[in-house]
């Protein structure tokens, strides 16, 4: 197999999740020139799987990670400013009973123990609501309404859950299409000159005394890359790529950490999140999902082999039903659940004794040899989706003295693709589509500035009718949706847009499904190879599928 060498470029990513593709777009808007790699779809790994919320992580308090949580809470609207298309605040329900008990082993329950030892195995009430109040004032919150107590016998949050709870407190977080976040922060970088090849797996990566030589297998081909820095943002993979792509010896690594989720029909008919506490000290949500499901998760398990084997077990999805079973009045059963799915979170090895108390600190360590002039490698380690834009900038901050042509920080709040409107202008911009496409239902409408924003428009251009639209695959997908997820957002397969760049596949029939996969392998033999794994305006289009 012949190999092509590329030019030098200045920052070379491993990995097309969140923080990769964050890094990929921070690194871009300063001028340097990037090339990211990923094996897969974007956030085809753990960026797709998340529980999807922006959130200071309350439970993150018992263990004393202020400082986690206080730069979590900055970035709740500092993010919801720049994607309310795809972010938006939602409220959260925490039912409490006198009677509650806990197997807890955090520094905040030995605390308690020691200081008022009759307390052991329970949360008081004043507990909590302390940590609500640091949960409202540590990230310097503004836009988002503060915490405030429910009567659950009058309110109608009271009414899916058993009797025994009469009282809760209602606080805020945001909810956030997580898989999207990552693709429009590739698109955006692509935007400022970054090369982005999906599909496309490091193989190699050798350190000279100058730069690095990396060698990727993909669409293309075998190709070498020149590189004055090399990004490991590999995820659950980042221990592989330090180990047997760059052959570093490193006495760092990762804990794999498995999180699984289940969904199930329409639990409720209100469109708060519960935050429902376990007798085992763990933590679940439950959460309204695509109009017309609950998404209930997440566990925490320790994850033995390979990152690409995860799935959601029959235990973990039971485990998750009688944990809501305890809090709603009708039970949650197997039976109800509709689709499950489980992402490995690389959380960086501390030594904690529980996958529940390991740090979600992230850790960014810079590998310059051991002469520390050789070409810079930085390796991500762990990370949450709601840091994921301070980790970039942290991550150029480390790299800074390597480019000192760089710019300086500019992500904050600077909106991604399709965002460009206020934070509270959804129903404007949805009336405004509905007044340019008059065909389009309001649910359609609605769908299509959740998913695009602004651009929701221009993929619409040109269409009186649906029929202009093209192919309708039904859960309104049609054709010029699909032609813009393929011209524009990397999308190559099906599964790519049914569970990635959408979540339509819940709301599908397979015969749709098997329509949508032949249209897009038609469009597939439209396509150049050498333009596989990238995506320009005009590049794929499927003329003769339209």
């Amino acid at each position: 197999m012949s190999t092509t060498t590329a030019d030098m470029t200045d920052l070379f990513v491993i990995g097309g999740g969140v923080n990769g593709c964050g890094i990929a777009r921070d690194a871009a808007g300063r001028g340097l020139s990037v090339t990211l790699a990923e094996q897969g779809d974007l956030a085809q790994g753990t960026s797709s799987a998340s529980t999807k919320m922006f959130h200071g992580g309350l439970r993150y308090l018992e263990y004393f990670e202020f400082h986690l949580v206080r730069e979590a809470l900055q970035e709740r609207e500092t993010l919801l400013v720049a994607m309310p298309h795809i972010s938006w605040p939602m409220r959260f329900v925490l039912p409490y009973s006198p009677g509650m008990r806990f197997e807890s082993d955090t520094p905040t329950s030995r605390l308690l123990g020691f200081v008022m030892p009759w307390m052991k195995g329970r949360r008081p009430a004043w507990l909590i609501r302390l940590g609500l109040f640091l949960y409202d004032t540590l990230g310097g919150r503004k836009i988002l309404p503060g915490t405030r107590r429910l009567d659950l016998k009058t309110d109608p949050a009271g009414r899916w859950l058993q009797p025994g709870f009469g009282r809760a407190w209602e606080y805020s977080d945001c909810w956030v299409q997580d898989s999207r976040l990552v693709v429009l922060n590739a698109r955006d970088a692509g935007a400022r000159g970054a090369r982005i090849l999906t599909r496309t797996k490091v193989i190699s990566a050798r350190r000279t005394a100058a730069h690095w030589e990396i060698t990727t297998e993909g669409p293309r081909g075998r190709e070498t890359h020149l590189a004055r820095a090399l990004v490991n943002a590999g995820g659950p993979w980042v221990g592989e790529v330090i180990r047997d792509v760059a052959h570093i010896t490193s006495t760092e690594g990762v804990r794999l950490v498995r999180g699984s989720h289940i969904v199930t029909r329409r639990l409720y008919d209100h469109d708060r999140a519960y935050f429902f506490q376990g007798t085992d000290g763990r933590i679940i949500f439950a959460i309204p999902y695509e109009d017309d499901f609950t998404l209930i998760g997440t566990t925490d398990k320790d994850h033995q082999g390979s990152p690409a084997d995860v799935r959601c077990t029959d235990e973990e999805r039971d485990y998750l039903c009688a944990f809501a079973s305890r809090y709603f009045a009708k039970p949650v059963t197997p039976d109800d659940v509709v689709w499950s799915y489980s992402g490995v979170r690389p959380l960086y090895n501390d030594g904690a004794k529980s996958a529940t108390a390991a740090t979600r600190e992230y850790v960014l360590s810079l590998d310059t040899g051991a002469d520390h002039r050789a070409p810079p490698l930085l390796n991500v380690f762990g990370g949450k989706i709601t840091t994921y834009r301070r980790l970039a900038e942290n991550a150029l901050a480390k790299l800074a003295p390597f480019f000192p042509q760089a710019g300086a920080d500019w992500t904050a709040r600077v909106a991604l693709p399709g965002g460009d409107f206020p934070h509270d202008g959804v129903a404007d911009q949805v009336a405004r589509l509905k007044a340019g496409f008059p065909f389009l239902t309001h649910a359609h409408a609605a769908r299509l500035i959740r998913t695009y924003g602004t651009e929701a428009a221009e993929m619409l251009a040109g269409a009186s009718r649906h029929e202009d639209l093209g192919p309708d695959f039904g859960a309104t997908l049609s054709g010029a949706e699909v032609n813009w997820l393929i011209t524009r957002e990397y999308a190559r397969e099906a599964a790519d847009i049914l569970w990635r760049r959408t979540r339509l596949g819940l709301h599908m029939t397979k015969d749709q499904i098997t329509a949508l996969e032949a249209f897009m392998a038609k469009a597939a033999q439209h396509r150049l190879p050498e333009n596989e794994g990238t995506a320009r305006p005009g590049i794929g289009r499927c003329e003769g599928c339209a």
